[in-house]
């Protein structure tokens, strides 16, 4: 039976907001990572050629969706998949919210989640009357596991898993019967030693070897194509997992719009325009990084996602108000769970223009 949910964090933020459009420049509002760049011109080009959509959709996806993913695993994740072994979902976030249901969890399950973590996967163990657990060390996971939930890159903080610690996971949720999945949305938005090639995937052969059983991986256009509005994503690997989710998706109706089906596997072919916004968001993640240092905040993890994982070793809700009170609104740790009491997440998401301003904002306070 589904419990009381708790209310949408977001609202705590209000007041903050408040005091941050106070500020004679306007807000500069780092705390939520909604796209703000175009989408690129080839995708929504896709988008109007295919709206003359008569006929239903297939949940499966259509044969070009399908080969445009696998494809885009092989040339930028180093995985090998068949086109049975994925799927396209409506958007990454409904597929963590609704896993653990679809995947029969429930009363005396585990859900394990990272220590600091999307407030979604807790949410999606709820909807199912599962537990979670929150634990970052494989040997402390439960023997009751079902799901673990892995984020890496991360949402807050950007900690990226190695293939080592991928592995180790993979092994110990392998020990406990449970499938584990990897919410990979930000893999291609690495920095400094990840700038290179995209983050390691779960579904890597080094990680997997030649066997995906009970291991899949989750991936979202979102971040890489400003598709956010657009609700595309993708979860792949182990085919009894992808089976099991093609037949509830069928009986529930769960199914991507034609129109968007074609949009993603433009998406997906084409690595230009990824580059150019991976691109844009360096060049603004090189400006407010050292501002934030510059102001006196430590930025921690940050390796790879959309955000900056600072404190300044006070309670968040301070540092949440005296960035607000320079017109900056940033997100508070605690929404991500107990272990992060500290630190504060800011997007990169906001146009060069308002990261500028956050910049000046921070370097005149500094100097004050």
């Amino acid at each position: 039976m589904l419990g009381t949910l708790p209310d949408y964090p977001w609202d705590l933020i209000a007041p903050f907001a408040e005091r941050a459009r106070r500020h004679p420049d306007g807000i500069v509002d780092l705390s939520i990572g909604s796209p703000v760049d175009p989408t690129p011109e080839n995708i929504r080009i896709a988008l109007a050629e295919a709206t003359d959509a008569h006929a239903y959709p297939t949940t499966v996806g259509t044969a070009e969706l399908r080969e445009s993913i696998v494809d885009w695993f092989a040339r930028r994740r180093n995985v090998t998949l068949d086109v049975d072994s994925v799927l396209p979902t409506i958007g990454s976030k409904e597929m963590v919210a609704w896993l653990p249901f679809m995947l029969g969890l429930g009363a005396g399950d585990v859900v394990v989640q990272p220590s600091i973590a999307y407030p979604t996967y807790a949410i999606g163990a709820a909807l199912a009357g599962a537990d979670v657990v929150s634990a970052d060390d494989p040997a402390d996971w439960p023997d009751s596991t079902r799901l673990v939930w892995l984020n890496s890159p991360s949402n807050p903080d950007g900690r990226v898993l190695d293939v080592d610690a991928l592995r180790a996971a993979v092994v110990r949720a392998r020990e406990l019967g449970a499938v584990i999945a990897n919410d990979e949305c930000y893999a291609e938005l690495g920095w400094g030693k990840w700038a290179d090639a995209p983050t390691p995937c779960i579904l890597d052969p080094r990680v997997v070897g030649d066997d995906a059983t009970g291991v899949v991986a989750l991936y979202s256009l979102s971040k890489q194509s400003n598709l956010a509005g657009y609700r595309g994503a993708v979860i792949a690997g182990d085919r009894s997992v992808i089976d099991r989710l093609i037949s509830v998706r069928k009986h529930a109706g769960l199914m991507v719009p034609a129109p968007l089906q074609h949009a993603m596997s433009v998406a997906f072919a084409d690595d230009g325009h990824v580059a150019e916004q991976r691109e844009r968001y360096r060049v603004r993640r090189e400006k407010l990084l050292p501002a934030l240092e510059g102001y006196g905040l430590r930025v921690d993890s940050s390796e790879a996602g959309l955000y900056l994982w600072a404190t300044a070793g006070e309670d968040a809700w301070t540092t949440l108000g005296e960035l607000a009170d320079l017109g900056i609104l940033a997100g508070p740790g605690p929404f991500y769970g107990d272990a992060s009491p500290h630190h504060v997440r800011l997007s990169l998401t906001a146009t060069d223009e308002r990261i500028d301003a956050a910049v000046a904002r921070l370097s005149a306070a500094r100097a004050g």
